[in-house]
């Protein structure tokens, strides 16, 4: 590629509600995505790297408030840019 543009560095957590403390809106001004043991995952809505887990819908279940229900999957996380 000849793409001149530098993608800022991903933080150790970021999450894509941005209510959230580990939202970063210069991150999501590019599209990003994320692997997983080496799997790409579509649905995750939260990660840490150091810890090893991504955070994912657990189908339709929503709490009190509307948001969806989340579970926590441990493994490899590598975030990359698209």
């Amino acid at each position: 590629m000849n793409d001149t543009t530098t993608f800022p560095p991903f933080p150790d957590r970021l999450s894509v509600d941005p209510r959230s403390p580990y939202y970063s809106a210069a991150v999501f001004e590019h599209e990003v995505g994320i692997n997983l043991n080496g799997k790409e995952r579509l649905e995750v809505e939260e990660y840490c790297i150091s810890e090893g887990w991504i955070k994912v819908p657990a189908g339709k279940a929503v709490d009190r408030k509307g948001q969806p229900l989340m579970i926590k999957v441990k493994g490899a996380v590598e975030p990359f840019y698209r």
